[in-house]
């Protein structure tokens, strides 16, 4: 595993990476419930909080935007996402190399694997590919752990996580992002199987304030080093609020409680 220090894409050890390739995996229907998050300059302002380490965003939009930014901000450069338009079996294919990603400044890379897949071998081999690309260049491989497929009954069963964190290290990713399981002690077997690679919590779907820093406080007292989120902070119609709290709650150990009083 490659050693992750705060000059890339960490703080303290942790990370709360800002998330924001949804428009090329979710599309138009992730930008309405606050419409001008469908400009990425909105996103990329957030990027300057104190509480970013990172931001995770395809070639076009790093192209455009992450220049102006490269000063506040790491780089993850999320190298493969397919569209919300495609109804084949999961498979994520890859968008841009990790030499254009090095060449753009990308201080680590992303990749999304979906194993259980009909096309588990396929993605297999692309991340092999990738992962031995960026150590070449010393770059962190993060990777978007997702079991996913016609086969998988419950992407976020205790098992069925811990697999995923487990799956991580085995194909030599140095970060894990990773559903949420649900519980604390399920967190904890997912940290456990990841061994010296680093579990980062899954943002999801957005829920209240106090739901999503309860899961979030869970994953750091399991052990977990941060967080990958877009939706549960740019979605918000005070996202600098919610950021505030995650701060508190990654960073300081704070109790949910806490976090919420200081963001107020």
């Amino acid at each position: 595993m490659l050693p992750l220090t705060d000059s890339d894409l960490t703080r303290d050890g942790k990370s709360l990476i800002l998330a924001m390739d949804h428009g090329l995996e979710h599309g138009p229907s992730d930008f309405e419930p606050v419409p001008e998050t469908l400009d990425p300059e909105t996103v990329f302002g957030l990027t300057t909080h104190d509480a970013v380490t990172g931001v995770a965003v395809q070639k076009g939009v790093a192209e455009t935007y992450y220049p102006s930014y490269e000063d506040d901000v790491a780089l993850v450069a999320k190298l493969n996402g397919t569209s919300n338009l495609w109804m084949g079996e999961p498979y994520s294919p890859q968008n841009w190399s990790v030499d254009y990603a090095a060449e753009l400044g990308a201080d680590a890379v992303g990749y999304t694997v979906y194993s259980g897949s009909n096309r588990e071998p396929e993605m297999y081999e692309d991340f092999r590919d990738v992962q031995e690309a960026a150590r070449d260049h010393d770059l962190p491989t993060v990777m978007w752990s997702y079991p996913r497929g016609q086969a998988l009954k419950n992407d976020t069963a205790d098992e069925t996580i811990a697999y995923a964190s487990r799956i991580a290290l085995e194909l030599g990713a140095d970060v894990a992002k990773v559903k949420f399981p649900g519980s604390q002690d399920a967190m904890e077997q997912a940290v456990r199987m990841a061994g010296p690679t680093k579990v980062v919590m899954s943002g999801g779907s957005k829920t209240s304030d106090r739901a999503f820093l309860e899961d979030v406080k869970a994953t750091i007292d399991a052990g977990g080093k941060g967080l990958a989120v877009g939706r549960n902070v740019w979605q918000r119609e005070n996202p600098h609020r919610i950021l505030d709290a995650l701060e508190q709650v990654i960073f300081e150990e704070a109790t949910v409680d806490e976090a919420l009083a200081a963001a107020e």
